[in-house]
């Protein structure tokens, strides 16, 4: 006699992500990718939590390890910054606008948005603005 697996039977219904190929990289990155309009709509959502944009940009988009195996480091994790955070910064429009500016200077590159809490001094939302093209 078999016994079900703890999810009730539903084994079929799942499916293992391949690890080679289909990388994922932030939040909402396993929708297709975003309309302009979907993106201010983010954008507009953590200006009124009263976090401040970022826009960071990296020609990997992911985190791997290629010099050091310690315990807690990775390369990638760190992305360069576009310009100075938004500070003041009341309008979706101008965050896009910068995306644009990157995805110009940078096509070949990721581009993600970040919203961050300077009071508490965390980041708080992060996700892929834009990729390269065949990403």
């Amino acid at each position: 006699m078999s016994t079900l697996p703890s999810n009730g039977g539903k084994v079929s219904c799942m499916q293992v992500w391949p690890p080679e190929g289909l990388k994922k990289f932030e939040t909402l990155s396993y929708l297709p990718p975003l309309s302009t309009e979907a993106l201010s709509k983010e954008v507009d959502y953590l200006i009124r939590n009263g976090w401040v944009p970022c826009i960071e940009f990296s020609k990997e988009g992911f985190v791997y390890r290629e010099y050091h195996s310690s315990p807690g480091y990775y390369d990638g994790r760190y992305w360069t910054m576009w310009k100075l955070p938004m500070f003041g910064c009341t309008d979706s429009a101008q965050v896009i606008a910068e995306v644009e500016e990157v995805k110009k200077a940078y096509p070949e590159y990721f581009v993600r948005i970040i919203g961050f809490d300077n009071k508490r001094q965390v980041q708080c939302i992060s996700f892929i603005a834009a990729k390269p093209a065949g990403a």
